[in-house]
C-alpha cells in the first residue's frame, strides 16, 4: 500500500474511520491496506482525558504489536508519548476490550517485527526514509 501522508483530508478519513469502528465495536474497517487495525485507547499524559486512536498492527503469537510511525513525521506520535509515560492502555478489536501493557521492542527482537511489517506493508518503508527518528516498534501484551 502507497505510503500517505498527514492531509486534511486523511485527518477526515481518520476521524471518521475511528467513528464507525468504535460504534462498530471493531466490527467495521478492521482492515486497512495489508494489516489488520485495532482502536487504542490511553490517557493522555498531561490531560488526563483518555484518547483513542486506530493504528494498524501485526499479531505476534498472544501479542499486538503497533508501529509509531506517525505517517512518516520527524515527531514521535502523541499517542505513543501517552502509552509510554501510562504503560497500560485498553485496545478494542473484532468486537473484543481488553487491557494491554506497552513495551518497546529493542534489539533483534525489534528487527524481526520491523522486517515482517516491512516485508507485508512497503508504506513502513516509506515512513522510514521520511523521517529522521527511529520508529518505535511497540509490543502490547494483555494484562
Amino acid at each position: 500500500m502507497p505510503a500517505i501522508r498527514r492531509t486534511r483530508f486523511t485527518e477526515l478519513f481518520w476521524r471518521a474511520h475511528r467513528s464507525v469502528f468504535r460504534a462498530s465495536g471493531g466490527r467495521i474497517g478492521s482492515r486497512v491496506g495489508p494489516l489488520p487495525v485495532l482502536l487504542l485507547n490511553v490517557r493522555g499524559r498531561k490531560s488526563g482525558v483518555a484518547r483513542d486512536v486506530l493504528l494498524n498492527y501485526l499479531r505476534d503469537g498472544e501479542r499486538r504489536v503497533v508501529f509509531a510511525s506517525h505517517a512518516g513525521e520527524d515527531r514521535e506520535p502523541p499517542w505513543w508519548l501517552n502509552l509510554r509515560d501510562a504503560g497500560e492502555a485498553e485496545v478494542l478489536r473484532a468486537g473484543e476490550r481488553f487491557r494491554v501493557r506497552a513495551r518497546e521492542a529493542e534489539g533483534a527482537e525489534r528487527e524481526r517485527l520491523w522486517s515482517e511489517v516491512t516485508r507485508r506493508d512497503d508504506a513502513y518503508v516509506e515512513y522510514e526514509k521520511w523521517t529522521t527518528r527511529r520508529i518505535a516498534v511497540v509490543v502490547l501484551e494483555r494484562v
